[in-house]
């Protein structure tokens, strides 16, 4: 329990800039079984372990962490994946920094555990010496259609069928993993991973139909009639633009239709419209994780210069530090208090802002420095400041109650005002991060589960 005080924290290794900048593989390199256990036995066995409260999954971090310090690592697979449908994915994407990480009680002192990385380190591990995720063999009978195939249904359905409950998965893409397939780069992501545990549900059962769109390839009278049940994941991808004078521009672009045009190339799929940003000047704005998404892919489709704009300070920038130290690391320029004004014909006018005191939240609101525009040139314009819920036509069908930003309303089951049809993630919360989906997505085949039996 003292070893944190001998033995200091530390990351798992990258590639080198030069190699890694030229390709979309993983950025980071997989702990070995040393730095793994070495990393684990800092761990101080909290008797109220702030990262387990932290996770929103409540993954029983502490367990499997003693259990890598032990070299057990069945056990540590089994822990892990008892309470996450897909840790080694999350254990990648995951800001553990704003997370179990941030809440480790080592975090200020001594440096927090590697939680990420021997999270990764645990599947990865085990999935090499031939251990794989545990599936009821027995069947009660149900099926449950699932529409979308992002964190929320893949969760949902590992769940349904750890249960005994058929499923049917509906992806309109033609790949299942939504989110995770194509709005997440590779060199964060493998895409590996995901048909991996795809193929993993498949063998379990599961039954995914590809590029059937809910309301257009098949109405949702249909499912109401097929199955028990319905569960909504359909996550949340319409992006925002800023309401100012220009954005219209052709090319001006929203940051999930960069990133997902991109993906579809590299899957060689046909794409429409690609967005080219080789040799131009790049501005991306936002602050966010999926802003660093952005510049980073644009740095690797070989852009003359890429800068990210953000109407606050560093400090108060809202996504995960280590991708904004990997995008510096890879050749973005970051400008801070800066808040865009209007487009024109060769770039993006700007005007400098400065932060007041914090409101009653803690956070620093915006205001704009009078007298301080000027001119960033781009060639290129991507807007990465959020996202909005879709309402699809199927929606209105089911009769399903909203709130005022068009989310779906649901209890504490995750059962929707139609008794028959459940839904989780960014269609009810509103954009958010992955792994609150897939504890939606979780939380509501356990609601399913209930629905099912009763």
């Amino acid at each position: 329990m003292l070893a944190f005080t001998t033995i200091d924290r530390v990351n798992a290794s990258k590639r080198s800039v030069v190699e890694r900048i030229k390709d979309f593989k993983e950025v980071y390199n997989l702990f070995d079984n040393i730095k793994a256990k070495e990393q684990a036995d800092r761990c101080i066995n909290c008797g109220d372990p702030y990262c387990h409260n932290k996770c929103p999954l409540h993954n029983i971090i502490p367990a499997w962490l003693k259990q890598v310090s032990e070299d057990n690592l069945e056990l540590a697979f089994d822990i892990s994946n008892e309470t996450s449908p897909f840790p080694e994915i999350l254990g990648r994407i995951c800001p553990q920094d704003k997370l179990c990480e941030g809440d480790c009680s080592l975090n200020e002192t001594h440096g927090a555990i590697a939680i990420g990385a021997i999270e990764v380190y645990i599947s990865e591990t085990g999935f090499a010496k031939g251990l794989k995720p545990k599936f009821s063999d027995k069947k009660i009978g149900k099926k449950v259609a699932i529409i979308g195939s992002g964190p929320a249904g893949l969760s949902c359905a590992t769940f349904l069928l750890r249960n005994g409950v058929n499923v049917d998965v509906y992806e309109r893409a033609n790949k299942a993993g939504g989110l995770l397939t194509y709005g997440i780069p590779g060199f964060k992501l493998d895409k590996n991973r995901i048909e991996r545990r795809v193929k993993f549900l498949e063998q379990a059962g599961a039954n995914f139909i590809l590029n059937c769109e809910i309301g257009k390839n098949k109405s949702i009278k249909e499912l109401v009639d097929k199955y028990d049940a319905i569960f909504i994941g359909i996550g949340a991808k319409k992006g925002r633009k800023a309401g100012i004078e220009g954005e219209d521009k052709p090319n001006v672009h929203l940051s999930m239709e960069f990133l997902t045009k991109v993906q579809k190339k590299l899957f060689n799929e046909e794409v429409e419209n690609y967005i080219d940003v080789k040799a131009k000047n790049v501005v991306v704005i936002g602050g966010g994780d999926t802003a660093m998404d952005c510049v980073r892919t644009a740095i690797r489709e070989g852009a003359k210069s890429v800068k990210c704009l953000y109407r606050r300070d560093e400090k108060n920038m809202p996504g995960s530090k280590k991708e904004v130290v990997n995008a510096k690391e890879e050749g973005v320029e970051f400008v801070f208090n800066v808040s865009p004004k209007k487009i024109v014909d060769n770039g993006i006018v700007l005007e400098k802002t400065t932060l007041t005191k914090a409101d009653e939240n803690g956070r620093k609101k915006v205001e704009i420095i009078p007298n301080s525009e000027y001119i960033q040139n781009a060639d290129v314009i991507i807007f990465a400041l959020g996202f909005e819920q879709e309402k699809p036509a199927f929606v209105n069908e089911l009769n399903l109650e909203l709130d005022k930003y068009n989310g779906i309303k649901v209890n504490k089951n995750y059962q929707t005002s139609n008794k028959k049809v459940f839904a989780g993630g960014d269609s009810v919360r509103g954009a958010n991060l992955a792994v609150t989906a897939t504890y939606d997505g979780r939380e509501a085949a356990f609601g399913i589960v209930k629905f099912l039996e009763v």
